[in-house]
């Protein structure tokens, strides 16, 4: 659970919205101690989001010890009170049964909630249960509805699920063209796996002009990101090019990513 994804903008449309930029700021330049100072009050004072803050720093042990049985009980308040931020983190530790019992019902109702009050983390997360289908019941047309919802809040991995949708015709018609686009887009975004799938259309010319070398640098690139997809492609496309090519290849995908496509 990154920062970004645990703590929202705040509000201004409460008294306590000074406070809270206050501590969000002290968070951003890492006092999480002065941090946690200004929300402890404010939690205990019913104040959803900072109960939220709260529990998120028990869980990643920011500034305090981690215990995520704290933690659930902080989230739990804030969720309550319809905080997404607290639905999403709550959800989480019921997906993966930290602090509480595993319930990934009740994690998809968690996640649910906090996407429909427009939370771009739990809407890609809701799309990619609906589209797994190992925890809830399948759902393509849903899981497509919240991967555009988490796409138009610039969330990368929503844009190569989308990708994914297109190419397995997933209750849409097979799209080579638009799938490529959506990986270009998650990966141009940092996103290994939408890296490794735009890396493997270059290669196989599926919905892009065939080319090789820059299929090298997109798979290097999701490579260096961890993502399982990029091998299965490496050694075919490596056998293509010359080793003057290949250095090249490693030396672009060393470079920064470029500016990000619309």
């Amino acid at each position: 659970m990154s920062a970004h994804n645990a703590l929202a903008d705040v509000s201004g449309a409460h008294p306590e919205a000074d406070q809270m930029a206050v501590a969000r700021k002290a968070f951003e330049r890492g006092d999480y101690s002065t941090a946690l100072e200004i929300w402890g009050p404010l939690a205990h004072a019913g104040v959803a989001q900072a109960q939220a803050y709260i529990g998120a720093c028990f869980v990643e042990g920011w500034g305090i010890e981690r215990d995520f049985a704290l933690a659930a009980r902080w989230l739990t308040l804030a969720a309550d009170a319809g905080d997404p931020d607290g639905q999403r983190n709550l959800a989480a530790l019921y997906f993966r049964g930290d602090g509480v019992n595993q319930d990934y019902k009740r994690a998809a109702s968690l996640y649910r909630r906090a996407a429909e009050a427009g939370d771009g983390p739990a809407q890609d997360m809701l799309s990619w249960m609906l589209l797994e289908g190992e925890v809830i019941v399948h759902d393509y047309a849903e899981a497509r509805k919240w991967a555009l919802a988490a796409a138009e809040q610039n969330i990368a991995s929503s844009m190569t699920r989308l990708g994914m949708i297109y190419h397995n015709a997933l209750r849409v018609e097979r799209d080579p063209g638009f799938a490529a686009h959506w990986w270009r887009r998650g990966a141009e975004r940092g996103d290994a796996d939408g890296q490794a799938m735009l890396g493997a259309a270059c290669y196989l010319g599926a919905g892009v002009e065939r080319d090789p070398r820059q299929a090298m640098v997109w798979l290097l690139r999701a490579r260096a990101g961890e993502s399982k997809l990029a091998s299965q492609f490496l050694n075919a496309v490596r056998s293509m090019l010359t080793e003057a090519e290949i250095t090249e290849a490693e030396q672009r995908a060393a470079s920064p990513l470029p500016e990000p496509s619309p």
